[in-house]
């Protein structure tokens, strides 16, 4: 079964946020958008550079009604400490999630098999906790929050926009496509 269009499965876990450890389940996703962001590990050399990229539009974020997920199969206790001990971490707002059980990585998908890593991945969730959007990346390829920025208004904007879709390269403001009959074979 693909998992676009899918349902996100329950959870319990705790993350590290605005310096307090908090409980969290599926039921705080839902409601509002949600990215869950999966990285493989702590304290390592591409992650820091993703995670300070979101960090760096977690306030655009906000404004468009999303709330951000980072999670990796360490400890919310080892969130706080790379948070603590780096200048990059240490400006993140959003939800660091510790999945040491592994329950939300395996639910999403996205656990390396044998290791106990996450892969690098994206998804984005509507307010229905249906996952609209999903990147994959290798080890080595970070991801983009810009990218992710253009995603997230698009799916929204097709969200409120029923019959209208989002060409490719669509920016906010520009024009969409409404499929019909008439378009097929002319775009």
């Amino acid at each position: 079964m693909g998992i676009i269009n899918s349902e996100i499965k329950p959870f319990k876990a705790t993350a590290f946020k605005n310096g307090e450890f908090v409980d969290i389940t599926e039921a705080d996703v839902k409601g509002k958008w949600a990215v869950f962001f999966f990285y493989p590990a702590d304290f390592t050399f591409v992650c820091p550079t993703e995670l300070g990229d979101v960090a760096d539009k977690y306030e655009e974020l906000q404004k468009l009604g999303v709330e951000v997920f980072s999670v990796s199969t360490d400890t919310h206790f080892t969130h706080k400490a790379w948070h603590d001990t780096s200048e990059t971490i240490g400006k993140i707002q959003y939800y660091m999630v510790g999945d040491q059980t592994g329950t939300i990585t395996n639910n999403f998908g996205v656990m390396r098999e044998g290791q106990g890593l996450a892969d690098r991945a994206t998804f984005l969730i509507d307010p229905d906790g249906i996952i609209q959007s999903v990147e994959i990346s290798a080890e080595g390829v970070g991801r983009n929050a810009d990218y992710l920025m253009d995603k997230v208004k698009a799916a929204q904007y097709v969200r409120k926009h029923p019959g209208e879709v989002c060409p490719a390269k669509w920016k906010e403001g520009e024009e969409t496509l409404a499929p019909s009959l008439d378009l097929v074979g002319k775009i």
